[in-house]
């Protein structure tokens, strides 16, 4: 193992850091909720390929993390963000469930907990 810094084995580190500290908390915030909106529909089998890349077990996971992410940021982000977030979370619970075989009951579906039960 090396005795190297970060810095050290990877120049960029450093302007990677500066850059991301110029960044307000609710860009990051949004981007990583966009991110797990966007993996989530396609993981849902929203996208051209549809079946191709449909796995519920990882929507299941990415829908989850989503809702908890969007709970947990809600009081610090402002309206103007987080209500199409909740509508697009709101979209994503409704397309799992429809995608579903074995429909969870109402308040089971990922993410439910957080968001309470999503009826389709």
């Amino acid at each position: 193992m090396s005795d190297a810094t970060p810095s050290t084995e990877n120049p960029g580190f450093d302007a990677m850091a500066r850059d991301i500290a110029e960044v307000p908390a609710v860009e990051v915030i949004v981007t990583v909720a966009v991110n797990l909106m966007s993996a989530a529909a396609v993981k849902l089998g929203l996208t051209e390929e549809g079946e191709e890349h449909k796995d519920l077990d990882e929507a299941r996971k990415l829908v989850q993390a989503l809702a908890g992410l969007l709970d947990a940021s809600t009081t610090e982000i402002s309206t103007f963000h987080a209500s199409p977030l909740r509508d697009g979370l709101k979209s994503l619970q409704l397309a799992f469930r429809e995608a579903s075989l074995v429909p969870d009951e109402p308040g089971q579906g990922p993410g439910e907990k957080y968001t309470g039960p999503v009826y389709g």
